[in-house]
């Protein structure tokens, strides 16, 4: 079975940085985009960032611009975000996914930033 085994979350407080990693089995890894999604409670999913099959694209979502960094190493079939100048707001459960035609998620992180 494909598995996107999701890890590094944790408590910070505002201001602190965590390093969420993402290891990829059995697919395609370095041939596909891949996503990070996170879900704040009692909130829908939202799209956090992605990186080409290569690494040489990235994209953000506003509200992570600036402090947030994604990157992926291919030979370790890893995907990572750099979490920086955390927020309250970024408290959420964060998935690495890769998205489309299939679709596979990881079992998500948790990340809590306290104020």
């Amino acid at each position: 079975d494909v598995q996107l085994q999701a890890s590094g979350g944790g408590s910070v407080q505002a201001g602190g940085s965590l390093r969420l990693s993402c290891a990829a089995s059995i697919f395609a890894f370095s041939s596909n985009v891949m996503t990070w999604i996170r879900q704040a409670p009692g909130k829908g999913f939202e799209w956090v960032s992605d990186i080409s099959s290569g690494g040489g694209s990235t994209k953000y979502a506003d509200s992570v611009k600036g402090r947030f960094a994604i990157s992926r190493d291919n030979i370790k079939n890893t995907l990572y975000l750099q979490m920086n100048s955390l927020k309250p707001e970024d408290t959420a459960v964060y998935y690495c996914a890769k998205l489309g035609t299939p679709n596979y998620w990881g079992q998500g992180t948790q990340v809590t930033v306290s104020s």
